[in-house]
């Protein structure tokens, strides 16, 4: 089981962050955020007011958009040579990779490509790193609790890779759901279908253990009785955002253990060619990839009763089916995820 950060977790737990010994004791940071999202937020103000306070020197570089290699260097180049203490990312799971992989690229001279999966030049990171601290304002990519970057571009050759290492993880994760209560509706919807997509793949991947089903298993109960009601007509029931980031950072501590499933490989894959946010790309195909995988599942139906069982838990957790009976609890999940998807309007 691969390490996972210092986890500081609730409602408030933001005005801990000068607090921390890898901000108060810095002299030079790196702060890495959204577009104006953020910087529209009290606690944006009081973030900035308190490194006054403190006499800390900030660098302040914004990331819109799904981060590139172009946008990671670009900031690279701006601070290499500085002696920076600290990175901190706030924002969604794009600013968290852009983050991480600034983090991870400052004491570098190449360009991150030459690191990333699958499309550099295969050079391996040693994992040497600027101390990071990520900051969730999205309940949705876990990022905060893995060990990989994902870079890309977007276009016929593009591509969605990760630079990835072990020591890549954040060193303090604090997650805030008070921080997700600005989120638009499609942006909560979005994100948490990444969160549920990724509970779900790492609880039927076969690199899954009875540690990741149990952390993958109390997240999609709380993503169950929570995303519908944030993304409509509850967006402001702080008990029930509170529920969203627990399920999207347990979603980054069982993908980092257990994998994903093929809804991610096919995410990955149409978010190279096309300019879609991940978790609606996530949110529509869940359906039909689980759909698929059953009916695949089902030819040979005495070979897969184990992974036919775990579907069919699925089905009694999200649809209140009896898992006794295979058949209808598996077109019962199938029903679920149809109907939440077309729920939240994806």
């Amino acid at each position: 089981f691969s390490r996972t950060p210092y986890i500081i977790f609730g409602p408030g737990k933001f005005s801990c962050l000068t607090d921390l010994p890898l901000v108060k004791n810095a002299r030079r940071i790196i702060l890495v955020i959204g577009g104006k999202s953020f910087e529209n937020t009290p606690q944006y103000a009081w973030i900035t007011d308190e490194l006054k306070k403190l006499r800390i020197e900030v660098l302040n570089i914004k990331v819109t958009g799904e981060p590139s290699p172009e946008i990671v260097d670009r900031a690279v180049s701006e601070c290499r040579g500085l002696k920076i203490d600290t990175v901190i990312a706030i924002g969604g799971g794009s600013v968290i990779d852009a983050g991480k992989a600034i983090s991870a690229m400052i004491l570098k001279n190449e360009p991150v490509i030459a690191y990333v999966e699958g499309v550099g030049t295969g050079k391996i990171h040693d994992g040497t790193k600027i101390p990071f601290i990520a900051v969730p304002t999205t309940a949705g990519t876990g990022s905060e609790a893995t060990k990989n970057a994902v870079l890309g571009q977007v276009g016929s050759n593009g591509f969605k890779n990760s630079l990835r290492h072990e020591n890549f993880m954040p060193d303090i994760a604090l997650v805030d759901p008070e921080l997700t209560l600005t989120c638009p509706s499609n942006v909560t919807a979005s994100s948490g279908m990444d969160a549920l997509c990724q509970l779900i793949g790492s609880y039927m991947s076969t690199s899954a253990s009875p540690l990741t089903d149990a952390l993958a298993l109390s997240g999609i109960e709380a993503v169950r009785d929570s995303l519908i009601d944030v993304s409509t007509n509850e967006p402001g029931n702080i008990e029930k955002r509170t529920k969203m980031s627990y399920a999207a950072l347990v979603s980054g501590i069982t993908l980092a253990n257990a994998g994903l499933c093929v809804d991610h490989g096919f995410a990955s894959s149409i978010g190279a060619l096309f300019k879609i946010p991940h978790g609606t790309i996530c949110g529509i195909i869940l359906p039909e990839t689980v759909r698929l995988s059953i009916n695949v599942m089902m030819i040979n139906k005495d070979e897969n009763e184990y992974y036919l069982r775990k579907y069919a838990r699925l089905g009694e957790i999200l649809a209140g089916a009896h898992s006794e009976n295979i058949d209808k609890a598996c077109d019962a999940l199938v029903e679920f995820l149809q109907n939440l998807k077309n729920g939240l309007g994806l």
